[in-house]
């Protein structure tokens, strides 16, 4: 009798094998936001958050913990600096696969989190008002947004990564038939995520060269952003693919 293959499971472990499933939480696009945070909160996870993101789980009466309690340090700087800090970035890019990672997080005291939900602070939109100066935009570019996004799309091996409101659902959907976020899934992610902090700094730098260096008209490498407005019925033959 021949021993039969075991069953086929995710190669990147479950989001549930921490003490405590945690999510963090920090977007300028609200929407969702609340049926997420309760959504997840009835799932088990704990929320972490930071200034008015936390502000909106808190008044929707749902318990989150603010991300200066985690780090021990206030957001200071006029928020230019709320998640840049070891007990955030080492929960993030922990790898639980590790033995060494587990081993560092609890010398340190450091949590790792399960799920990064993060949207940009919207620069493309402040970019398109005319009157804008280069003061007020340069405040509209995100650092600690997408320093996490890519954090997590990196270690999206034991972290799932949210960027799009329109990606929550599926996420919930996920957690509630395989109790988390499958691999394949989370590589999907991932990805989006990539593709949007790549759109994002492509957005501000064809905004500031047109600004400050109109004329540059030839710059030695050319950022481009393509974004998908319409699928076509086929491409140059009926079985390609094809988009405007």
């Amino acid at each position: 009798m021949t021993d039969q293959p075991g069953p086929v499971t995710d190669t990147a472990g479950p989001l549930t094998d921490t003490p405590r499933r945690r999510a963090l939480l920090s977007v300028s696009d609200k929407r969702g936001l609340v049926d997420l945070a309760r959504g997840l909160t009835e799932r088990g996870f704990e929320l972490v958050s930071t200034g008015g993101t936390a502000s909106t789980i808190r008044e929707a009466g749902i318990a989150v913990t603010d991300v200066a309690a985690v780090t021990g340090a206030p957001e200071m700087l006029d928020g230019r600096v709320k998640t840049l800090h070891p007990r955030i970035h080492g929960g993030v890019l922990a790898n639980l696969h590790l033995p060494a990672h587990r081993a560092q997080l609890a010398e340190q005291g450091i949590e790792p989190f399960s799920l990064v939900v993060v949207n940009l602070y919207q620069f493309e939109k402040a970019a398109a008002r005319p009157d804008i100066s280069d003061d007020d935009l340069i405040e509209e570019i995100d650092i600690g947004g997408p320093t996490l996004v890519r954090a997590a799309a990196k270690n999206h091996a034991s972290v799932a990564v949210v960027t799009d409101p329109d990606d929550y659902d599926a996420i919930l959907d996920a957690i509630d038939a395989h109790g988390t976020v499958p691999l394949e899934t989370r590589r999907q992610l991932a990805l989006k995520a990539f593709r949007r902090t790549a759109a994002y700094d492509a957005a501000i730098t064809a905004t500031l060269a047109a600004r400050w260096t109109p004329d540059d008209r030839i710059p030695e490498t050319l950022p481009l952003t393509l974004r998908r407005t319409l699928p076509l019925r086929y491409g140059e033959n009926p079985h390609q693919e094809a988009a405007l």
